[in-house]
């Protein structure tokens, strides 16, 4: 009997994904390499949210992932991109 027979019922495994999508992480790298961030409206754009995403974004995907709220999810890959994916139209 392995580990996960053994403890099949006391321990439900959940396995889900998180895809980002463009997450800028300029101004959370050391300090030495930090930049400052500027995107354009075109950057924008890209985004039906209007905004480029941020490492929060994504922290709040996980959080929302490891809840008591989430406790029937698994299986899932989901997209933090700001909807990108969904528009599929990029600008120039």
């Amino acid at each position: 009997m392995g580990v996960r027979d053994d403890h099949a019922e006391r321990l439900p495994i959940r396995v889900n994904c998180i895809s980002p999508g463009w997450i800028e992480t300029g101004a959370h790298r050391k300090p030495a390499a930090r930049f400052a961030v500027k995107h354009s409206e075109a950057d924008r754009r890209q985004h039906p949210v209007g905004r480029v995403g941020t490492p929060e974004d994504i922290a709040s995907a996980v959080l929302y992932l490891l809840g008591d709220g989430a406790g029937f999810v698994t299986g899932q890959n989901i997209t933090v991109d700001g909807g990108v994916t969904k528009k599929m139209i990029y600008e120039e």
